[in-house]
C-alpha cells in the first residue's frame, strides 16, 4: 500500500485520448506535494476527434443486445474487487483522502457496476402500455440510446463520479467521452483500464484530461447527453450551454446539509455517525453534514461529546486503514476552510474543536472543526464550506429544525435522529432534500443503487441511481400500431362514426387499467 510506481503511471497515460506532443501538467501525491508523474493536456481538436471515434463506435455497440453488454460489467465489477488494493492507492495518491475513504469509492463502483448489470435488460426492454382505444390500438415504448455522452467529472470522488454514471449509459447503449478533473486524472484512467480488459470496446470511451474552459466547453459543444457532478456556478454555466443546444442535461451540484437531532436519542450513537457524516472524506463530500440542529434540551451535552470525539479524532498522512480523517485535496481547499473559519471566529463564533491548518502533518492538512455561535452575518452559515467543518444549532423544537433546515436554496441530502424510527421518517419527509437519511449521515441513501439520488433546489437537475439513473441516457420512442379499423372511420358512414367514438371512449372507464 503505497503510492502507483512510474510505469502505472506510463502505462495508463496510454489510455488517454490525445494527440502526441501536447502539452503536460504536473499530477502530485497530495500527502506530500511531490510530482509523481505529468499528464497531457487536451485541447478542442483532441475533444472532436474524441467524439468522432466514440460515435462510430456507438452505433455498433447500439446493436449489441443488452446482456452482452451486461456480461461485460458482470466481469467489471469482478475486476474492480480483484483490483480494488491499487485502484485505493491511486485515489489515495491523487486526492490525500484517508484510506476507508478511497474504499468507499471503489466499492460504490462495484455496487453500481452489479446493479445495473442486473436490471438494465429489463429497464430498457421494451413496454406495453394501454393504447388509445382498446383492442384498436396498440402502444409500446421503445428506448433508444442518445449516442455519445459527455461527463465532466470532479476531484473529490474522481473515481466513482467518473464511472458510475459512465455504467448505465454504457449499458442503455451509448459511448462516452470523459473529462476528468486536471489534479485527479489517473484516478479514470486506472477505472477505464479495467473496464477494457472487461471486454468493453477500447473506441466507446475515450478519456480527454484538460481545462474545463476548453476540454469541457468542447464536450458540452458536440456530445448528445451531459452528465456533471460539481460546484452550481458550474452547473448553472452549463445548463445554460446544454439549454442552446437543446440537449438533455443532469448534474449533481453543491449542499449546504443539515443534521436533525431530537431529544430522547442515543447521543454516543449520534456522535459516532456525526463524525463520519461530517468528516469522510475531510468533509469534501457535496452529501456531507455541515449544519446539526439540536433540541436545546440535549444540545449541552451532545456539543460536549461531538466536540471531545472529534478531538480524538486521528489524522495522517498514511495508505493504511485505520486514519479516519486524510488530507485536503488542495492549497486552495486550505485557504478555502480558513477563510470560514477565521471569518466565523472573527464576528464571534466558538471554536469547540480544530479551527486550524496542520502543515506538521502534510501540506494540505486542516483539521476537523466544529463551531457554535454561528450566526446569519458568517460566511460559513448559508454557504457551501465544502470542507471539515460544521456548525451546532440548538432549537427550541423540532418544527423549529426542520424550518431552519429548509431554509436554503441547497436541498441535497440530510440526517435525521430521532426517538423512534417512525418519529425519524415522519421528519424526513418534511424536509426538502433529495436524499434523507435516518440514523445515519449520508452511505444509505447513496448506497442503495436501486433508488434516484439528486437535489432540489440549486443542489442539482434530475437523478443518478436507480431507473432515472439509466432511462436518462435514452431517448423514450412511443410506437402505436392500429388494428381491424382505421381511426378515420372509412370503412364507417361518417355520422355513424362520429357517433361511434364518444361511445368507445365513456367504454375504456370499464377496461381493466383505464
Amino acid at each position: 500500500m503505497s503510492a502507483p510506481t512510474a510505469a502505472t503511471f506510463d502505462r495508463l497515460v496510454a489510455l488517454a485520448s490525445v494527440a502526441p506532443g501536447r502539452e503536460t501538467r504536473p499530477v502530485v501525491e497530495v500527502f506530500t506535494g511531490r510530482e509523481m508523474a505529468t499528464v497531457p493536456v487536451g485541447t478542442r481538436d483532441d475533444v472532436l476527434s474524441a467524439v468522432e471515434t466514440v460515435r462510430a463506435a456507438q452505433k455498433s455497440w447500439a446493436a449489441t443486445p443488452v446482456a452482452e453488454r451486461a456480461k461485460i460489467f458482470h466481469k467489471y465489477r469482478d475486476l474492480v474487487l480483484k483490483h480494488r488494493a491499487s485502484l485505493i492507492d491511486m485515489a489515495q495518491a491523487e486526492t490525500g483522502k484517508s484510506r476507508s475513504a478511497a474504499q468507499e469509492e471503489v466499492l460504490d463502483i462495484a455496487m453500481t457496476s452489479r446493479h445495473y448489470a442486473r436490471t438494465a435488460g429489463d429497464l430498457l426492454k421494451s413496454k406495453r402500455v394501454p393504447g388509445m382505444l382498446p383492442v384498436l390500438t396498440k402502444t409500446r415504448i421503445n428506448y433508444q440510446p442518445k449516442g455519445v455522452i459527455g461527463i465532466i467529472s470532479p476531484w473529490n470522488y474522481p473515481m466513482t463520479l467518473a464511472v458510475s454514471d459512465a455504467i448505465p449509459a454504457l449499458l442503455a447503449g451509448n459511448g462516452v467521452v470523459l473529462k476528468p478533473d486536471s489534479q485527479t486524472p489517473y484516478c479514470a484512467l486506472a477505472c477505464v483500464e479495467l473496464l477494457f480488459e472487461a471486454g468493453l470496446p477500447r473506441d466507446l470511451f475515450a478519456v480527454v484530461p484538460g481545462p474545463g474552459s476548453v476540454v469541457g466547453t468542447a464536450i458540452v459543444d458536440t456530445t448528445d447527453y451531459l452528465m456533471f457532478t460539481g460546484s452550481t456556478a458550474t452547473g448553472q454555466l452549463l445548463a445554460e450551454q446544454t439549454g442552446r443546444r437543446l440537449i438533455g442535461f443532469s448534474a449533481e451540484l453543491g449542499g449546504k446539509n443539515a443534521m436533525v437531532v431530537t431529544k430522547g436519542v442515543k447521543i454516543p450513537e449520534v456522535v459516532d455517525a456525526a463524525v463520519r457524516a461530517c468528516f469522510s472524506n475531510s468533509g469534501q463530500l457535496c452529501i456531507s453534514i455541515e449544519r446539526i440542529y439540536v433540541e436545546k434540551a440535549i444540545a449541552e451535552k451532545f456539543s460536549a461529546a461531538f466536540a471531545e470525539r472529534v478531538k480524538k479524532m486521528t489524522l495522517a498522512a498514511s495508505y493504511e486503514f485505520g486514519v479516519e480523517m486524510g488530507s485536503l485535496i488542495s492549497e486552495d481547499q486550505v485557504k478555502a476552510i480558513s477563510r470560514h473559519v477565521d471569518d466565523a471566529k472573527v464576528k464571534g463564533a466558538t471554536v469547540l474543536a480544530g479551527g486550524r491548518a496542520r502543515p506538521d502533518i502534510g501540506p494540505m492538512f486542516y483539521e476537523p472543526t466544529v463551531l457554535t455561535g454561528v450566526t446569519e452575518d458568517m460566511d460559513c452559515c448559508a454557504a457551501e464550506t465544502f470542507g471539515p467543518l460544521v456548525s451546532i444549532y440548538p432549537v427550541d423544537s423540532v418544527d423549529e429544525a426542520v424550518e431552519r433546515a429548509n431554509a436554503t436554496e441547497y436541498g441535497l441530502n440530510a440526517s435525521v435522529w430521532a426517538r423512534t424510527k417512525a418519529e425519524g421518517e415522519a421528519i424526513a419527509a418534511r424536509l426538502r432534500a433529495g436524499t434523507v437519511n435516518v440514523d445515519e449521515g449520508y452511505a444509505p441513501t447513496w448506497g442503495s443503487t436501486g433508488a434516484p439520488m439528486g437535489g432540489m433546489g440549486v443542489s442539482g437537475v434530475g437523478r443518478r441511481h436507480g431507473v432515472d439513473g439509466i432511462l436518462k441516457f435514452t431517448e423514450s420512442q412511443t410506437v402505436s400500431t392500429t388494428r381491424l379499423i382505421n381511426l378515420g372511420g372509412r370503412r364507417l358512414p361518417p355520422k355513424l362514426w362520429a357517433k361511434a367514438l364518444p361511445v368507445f371512449i365513456r367504454a375504456m372507464k370499464y377496461y381493466p387499467g383505464r
